[in-house]
């Protein structure tokens, strides 16, 4: 499993390099996961999670060209179900990356 946890996105150059080395392979030829989960402590986070979800954030998150792209937003879900992980730790091994949005 690779992370990639950034507080701007990807709105560097350098930060979608290390991408692409960290993924081992394109982002074309990638999927990911999306947790915006860590946008919540902030004001308007409802807002900055929709923005990165729609591809409207000033740090391009979904509009990578992503072979696929999930969201998975864990304050949605009840507390025994993403603390359990025999139920999500399989599902997450389908992703190529993952990263937790801050925008």
């Amino acid at each position: 499993m690779k992370l990639l946890l950034t507080s701007a996105g990807i709105r560097y150059t350098s930060i979608r390099n290390a991408l692409v080395e960290l993924l081992g392979k394109p982002v074309c030829e990638s999927s990911a996961l999306l947790i915006p989960t860590a946008i919540c402590p902030f004001p308007r986070s409802g807002r900055m999670a929709w923005q990165a979800i729609c591809g409207k954030a000033q740090s391009p998150v979904c509009e990578l060209g992503w072979k696929s792209l999930g969201v998975l937003e864990l304050t949605a879900l009840p507390r025994t179900r993403y603390v359990t992980a025999s139920r999500q730790v399989p599902w997450h091994k389908t992703v190529s990356g993952r990263r937790s949005a801050t925008t």
